[in-house]
């Protein structure tokens, strides 16, 4: 049981970072590799406890929808 949620969790975490990834064109921030890296990789954080970041994490995910 503990194997499937720690599966789950990964494919979240994959999911989201990935959604951000392909949308990033349409955030506000700065569009730069290092950046799209950092916010990429760290969204749970900067999602959890920045609510600009929300804004542009939504954003993000509706614009890789193309």
């Amino acid at each position: 049981m503990g194997s499937l949620i720690t599966i789950a969790l990964l494919a979240l975490y994959t999911g989201g970072a990935w959604k951000f990834w392909s949308g990033f064109e349409q955030t506000n921030f700065v569009k730069s590799f290092g950046n799209r890296l950092y916010l990429s990789l760290l969204w749970p954080v900067f999602f959890t406890a920045n609510r600009s970041y929300r804004t542009n994490f939504t954003k993000a995910l509706k614009g890789s929808r193309r």
